[in-house]
């Protein structure tokens, strides 16, 4: 059974793991789950907030525009592997919640799932979305990062609940 803990309490592990192999991020109808490296959370709008950020070549932007909400999917150990599929399949034309054997649970505050054999997950409401702006953006990560131009959209999401096993 999963527990409610505070927006900030699993903070540290969060930052770890976006660090390192990365997490899942959950939306649209079907389902499809994005690998995603890329995340920050904070105090905006005195609310907590997960921002994630997603590509518009990527089939989960898709769905993003048309959510009203997203669960982000942390898995430890053993999972880099599916993790792994979820960065380098699109979802267009493979379904990776199937492909990883993923057990797709109904969230708990929102209606988005999350994936049963996370560890913990957060279920997020989104409030903003907004698209990098190149005129402002530091010419040295353009260079980097978008030598294609594909800025990523950034998706605000207030935390409603983080749970965990």
């Amino acid at each position: 059974m999963r527990t409610q803990k505070g927006s900030f309490d699993l903070f540290q592990k969060t930052i770890e793991i976006l660090d390192g192999n990365g997490a899942l991020l959950v939306s649209g109808s079907p389902p499809n789950a994005m690998t995603i490296g890329w995340g920050t959370i904070g105090i905006i709008w005195g609310r907590p907030i997960f921002i994630v950020y997603v590509r518009p070549t990527r089939y989960t932007y898709q769905l993003m525009e048309k959510s009203e909400d997203f669960s982000v999917n942390f898995l430890l150990g053993k999972y880099s592997a599916e993790i792994g599929i979820c960065g380098a399949r699109s979802g267009r034309d493979t379904d990776k919640i199937s492909r990883c054997n993923f057990t797709m649970v109904k969230g708990l505050l929102i209606p988005t799932p999350y994936i049963a054999e996370s560890d913990f997950h957060y279920e997020c409401r989104i409030i903003e979305r907004n698209t990098l702006d190149p005129g402002t953006l530091d010419q040295l990560i353009i260079n980097r990062y978008y030598p294609i131009k594909d800025f990523h959209r950034l998706y605000f999401g207030e935390i409603l609940g983080v749970f965990s096993e």
